[in-house]
């Protein structure tokens, strides 16, 4: 946690503001502001009603790019630190205020979709509009955005690009990097850059990925122009097997995927992990889901590819009936986050994931090394209820592996993250890199991860380090997110 460098005092910082915005375009509710202090990395304290970091001055809701622009040259003018934030799902802290009177530069009110294009396939939105919205007013169309990540129903777009998302159907359509044509985004000081739509170009380095993953640490996402695909839902294909052993079928995925076919949906679950979604059918084993999708000659060759390659491989088969019907319920909302959020109150039980990525070649060391460590030297893995795995995006060089941990709490709310998330977060990041594959795959490095930013980039980290001091040389943006804070 750190102190506040600005000269304004709190109240001076909420004046300011308002100034800019006026009294509708601010909250400054204790209770809101409170809730605003932490995203859902801390949650189970949140639920309890504990709020032990700085509390922001102020929730600041922009409902157009030159307001955004004008709190920021506030911010910068007077060294205010200042979070950004949308649709709120973020998991590893990026959205928790980690210093004294903060702003929280909230985009959910500028939620317009602008324009649909279904001859050059593009549609453009403003940052708080949710994915959900605009994949609705696609399918009136027969179009999609292919992306879906779990909290499709109330995640927005400026946070989707901000954290580099990424959703299950990646391993046909990409992640959030690959879908973004062009965006708006505004920078301390107030400048407004504009990435125009272009198919591709080759004039120098590709500015996109300057804002796309920033995290809200170097800039403020406020536009922002997607790819947009035909929706032909008719010609999916629905696949299910159950395997004896994970890492083979992480192989499986991995003999599909280098021979040239791309499933939309591309999954294997450990049997631990299995057992939570599947428990009517899974019999102990691993689980194998796969999903052919698109033009219906693109689809059914992939599910001949699908077929072939089991042919070949141990395996008893799922009734494809009940993969589809998985596949109907797999996003959460908010009614899902509420349920969860009693269990924690209720039941004392809470569950958590760290995804990282690893090449096709060491999957079975990362996860046997994983699963070792976290059995012999968690010191409360007796309090583990569940622990496993899943690969669920998958690229021709590699995958990630999605660990999952759930646990009873015995300890007070306020230790339980560090009791049980971070020594578990801390092994499975540890084993990654030692393996050399990344410390995080989708969810970003928050402020939870930073520990361990400078080794996951080796050399590069001082072009890191570069384009903050570049792009937030007084640093205002989101303190402590990426880059370790300085003390």
């Amino acid at each position: 946690m750190a102190e506040s460098r600005s000269t304004l005092n709190r109240d001076e910082v909420v004046a300011g503001v308002m100034a800019l915005l006026g009294a509708a375009g601010i909250d400054t509710d204790l209770q809101n502001l409170r809730e605003a202090s932490v995203d859902r990395f801390r949650k189970y304290t949140a639920v309890h009603d504990i709020f032990d970091g700085p509390i922001p001055a102020v929730i600041a809701y922009p409902e157009n790019t030159e307001q955004v622009a004008a709190v920021l040259r506030f911010a910068d003018d007077n060294l205010i630190n200042v979070v950004p934030r949308t649709g709120r799902t973020a998991t590893e802290g990026g959205l928790e205020t980690i210093v004294d009177d903060t702003i929280v530069l909230d985009g959910s009110r500028m939620n317009a979709i602008l324009h649909i294009d279904p001859v050059d396939m593009m549609a453009t939105v403003q940052c708080g509009v949710p994915l959900q919205m605009l994949e609705d007013r696609l399918r009136e169309q027969g179009l999609t955005t292919g992306h879906s990540p779990q909290s499709k129903p109330i995640a927005q777009y400026g946070g989707l690009v901000a954290t580099r998302s990424i959703g299950q159907f990646s391993t046909l359509y990409g992640g959030i990097e690959d879908m973004v044509i062009g965006l708006e985004a505004v920078f301390p000081g107030g400048h407004i850059a504009r990435i125009k739509n272009v198919p591709r170009r080759a004039a120098g380095p590709d500015i996109r990925h300057i804002v796309i993953g920033n995290e809200g640490a170097l800039c403020f996402v406020t536009e922002v122009t997607v790819k947009v695909f035909r929706y032909q839902p008719e010609n999916n294909r629905f696949f299910g097997f159950l395997v004896d052993d994970f890492a083979d079928g992480v192989d499986a995925l991995r003999q599909l995927v280098t021979d040239g076919y791309r499933p939309s949906v591309c999954r294997a679950y450990s049997p631990e992990d299995a057992h939570q979604h599947f428990a009517h059918f899974a019999n102990g084993k691993s689980v194998v889901i796969l999903v052919a999708e698109g033009p219906k000659g693109i689809a059914d060759a992939t599910a001949d590819a699908i077929e072939e390659l089991f042919a070949t491989r141990p395996h008893e088969r799922v009734d494809n009936a009940l993969i589809e019907s998985w596949f109907d319920n797999l996003n959460w909302g908010q009614d899902k986050i509420d349920a969860e959020k009693l269990t924690m109150l209720n039941d004392h039980h809470l569950g958590y994931t760290t995804e990282v990525s690893v090449d096709w070649s060491r999957v079975r060391e990362l996860y046997d090394a994983i699963m070792s460590r976290i059995r012999g030297e968690f010191p409360r893995a007796g309090d583990l209820t569940m622990l496993g795995a899943h690969s669920s995006h998958s690229y021709q060089t590699g995958t990630n592996l999605y660990f999952v941990y759930d646990y009873a709490i015995s300890c007070e709310p306020r230790e339980e993250i560090d009791e049980y998330h971070i020594p578990l977060n801390a092994i499975i990041v540890e084993e990654s890199l030692r393996l050399g594959g990344s410390m995080v795959h989708h969810h970003g490095i928050g402020k939870y991860r930073t520990k361990w930013t400078a080794q996951e980039h080796g050399s590069a980290y001082s072009m890191v380090e570069t384009l903050k001091r570049a792009f937030d040389p007084k640093s205002i943006m989101n303190a402590g997110t990426i880059i370790p804070l300085k003390l």
